[in-house]
């Protein structure tokens, strides 16, 4: 059973991970509407700043506040599809009849630098990504509603969809929730800092995998030449 570790323990064992030279992750973050991820997403980048937000295009309009290049990459459906055509995109999926996309671009560049790259995304992306070119290097984790009334509760009070919208957001998690198996971890959000600490554990635990702490070799080779020359 995964321990989870908080504090002090934490803020070490992140140290100890980033002390030799290692891979990116890819972490991918799903859950059905009004669960929290968004909001852990943030909170998680807040927390280090060698993790970055992946940015999607999509065919819908932005939002109040919102803006283009920081949220989202807000393109015509035209493009989109020529976007798709041209292979520009590590996973694409269509959610409530708009168009969301991760581009290439982004993910390489950096992965690249060695930086962990967070997917806030559907069950369709996240099985796009544990499937691509990058499927060795992907951390999933599937967040749970504590139950389906709070759940209604939570969306409600958002305020922000019609009632037709909350419908459908509801009949759809029935869907999202089906996928759970297809997760690394699974995660109920009864509280959200708890939740926030594990996730950080499960990073932590990730990056000290020996798969991807790519600096470990050279290092044990330097250990044997001590041991050699002494």
């Amino acid at each position: 059973m995964l321990q989870f570790i908080s504090g002090r323990r934490v803020a070490v064992a992140t140290e100890q991970a980033s002390e030799f030279q290692r891979r990116g992750l890819l972490i991918i973050l799903s859950s059905p509407s009004g669960v929290g991820k968004t909001t852990l997403a943030r909170k998680l980048v807040e927390w280090d700043s060698a993790i970055k937000t992946s940015i999607s295009s999509t065919t819908r309009k932005p939002r109040d506040g919102e803006r283009d290049g920081r949220e989202y990459y807000f393109t015509s459906t035209e493009e989109f599809a020529a976007d798709i055509k041209a292979g520009r995109f590590l996973e694409h999926a269509k959610v409530f009849g708009h168009y969301y996309g991760t581009p290439h671009s982004f993910v390489e560049t950096w992965f690249s630098r060695r930086h962990d790259v967070l997917f806030d995304i559907d069950w369709q992306g996240g099985s796009q990504l544990r499937n691509s070119k990058y499927g060795e290097y992907t951390v999933s984790i599937f967040v749970l509603p504590p139950s389906i009334p709070e759940l209604a509760r939570r969306l409600r009070a958002r305020g922000r969809d019609s009632e037709r919208m909350l419908k459908e957001r509801m009949e759809l998690c029935r869907d999202e929730i089906g996928h759970w198996t297809e997760y690394d971890f699974v995660l109920v959000n009864k509280n959200l800092d708890v939740v926030l600490n594990q996730i950080k554990t499960i990073v932590t635990s990730e990056r000290l995998k020996r798969k991807h702490q790519t600096g470990l070799g050279s290092f044990v080779d330097s250990l044997y030449g001590q041991l050699e020359a002494g």
